[in-house]
């Protein structure tokens, strides 16, 4: 499975990106996150589906210090992408 996240809030300069990336390699999920000019942070995430589903709860929530108004969640065709970076 592999799901695309868009995270509006107080998400930059929290430490949201190594959150996730720690998370995503903890749990053996593919992909990579980044912070968008725009203040967002997006994120894809591909694995097993509760896997997945656990990091966009995750990031639902946020690391402490953050506050996620609005996440967009958007399924997308894998592309078989290995390990987990931040872009």
């Amino acid at each position: 499975m592999r799901q695309r996240i868009v995270a509006r809030g107080r998400v930059q300069g929290v430490f949201f990106r190594d959150t996730v990336r720690n998370a995503a390699e903890r749990e053996g999920v593919s992909g990579w996150v980044r912070n968008n000019r725009d203040g967002t942070v997006e994120a894809v995430f591909e694995g097993e589906g509760a896997t997945v589903g656990r990091l966009v709860e995750l990031v639902r929530e946020g690391p402490p210090g953050a506050r996620v108004e609005d996440l967009d969640v958007f399924d997308e065709p894998e592309e078989g992408i290995e390990g987990f970076r931040v872009r």
